[in-house]
């Protein structure tokens, strides 16, 4: 028999930024196998007196190659998924709460890149904080949320983003993911860029500035 126990656990988040100045907050899910501290380098572009960049780390840390060396993180896998999912939202709830008792931003953000655009996705529907614009990144959409429950994507202004050479998808399936986007009626609008699986910086400054 398999049985669940609910445990305290310490999380880890990266953030680079003035929270006293910044009127935009930005929170970014990082990919498969990044860890915080790394990803949030991406964000370096944006003006640190405007923009206050959080980005929490996954919380399931491994080896990336055998049984020592580097470090990534993951958000989840097929194993005991939805206690995982419930309990990423929790802490990214938590999270937002935190900060939303110390500071205050006229602007909230929200970007998933690649694994981290599914639990971007879950949480800004299922979660506390009602992001005005988000950010689908090198990501697709999670194929078991209903649209149901998904009404703040119709609140917020939405953007689907890929490199024309993206490793992971080809042009096909991006096209057909943005297709079957458009019949949940999320208005997701589709910017493509040139380049590969990755951040592209210049793009998200003239995205979000």
């Amino acid at each position: 028999m398999i049985e669940s126990l609910k445990v305290t656990k310490t999380a880890k988040y990266a953030t680079c930024g003035n929270p006293n100045t910044a009127n935009t907050i930005l929170i970014v899910l990082h990919g498969y196998g990044q860890l915080a501290e790394y990803f949030i380098r991406k964000f370096n572009l944006l003006n640190e007196n405007d923009f206050f960049v959080v980005a929490p780390e996954g919380l399931h840390r491994f080896y990336l190659k055998g049984s020592s060396g580097r470090v990534g993180a993951s958000w989840m896998t097929k194993e005991q998924r939805e206690n995982d999912i419930k309990d990423y939202i929790a802490y990214l709830n938590h999270l937002w709460e935190n900060l939303s008792n110390k500071y205050t931003f006229k602007n909230k953000i929200l970007l998933g890149f690649s694994q981290g655009g599914a639990t971007a996705s879950r949480w800004h529907c299922l979660g506390n904080y009602n992001a005005k614009q988000f950010l689908l990144w090198s990501a697709v959409f999670p194929p078991d949320m209903s649209k149901d429950y998904c009404d703040k994507f119709k609140q917020s202004k939405n953007y689907f983003v890929f490199g024309n050479k993206d490793e992971y998808y080809d042009n096909h399936s991006i096209e057909t993911h943005f297709k079957q986007l458009n019949q949940l009626n999320f208005n997701f609008e589709f910017i493509k860029f040139e380049g590969n699986h990755n951040i592209d910086s210049k793009l998200l400054v003239n995205l979000i500035a």
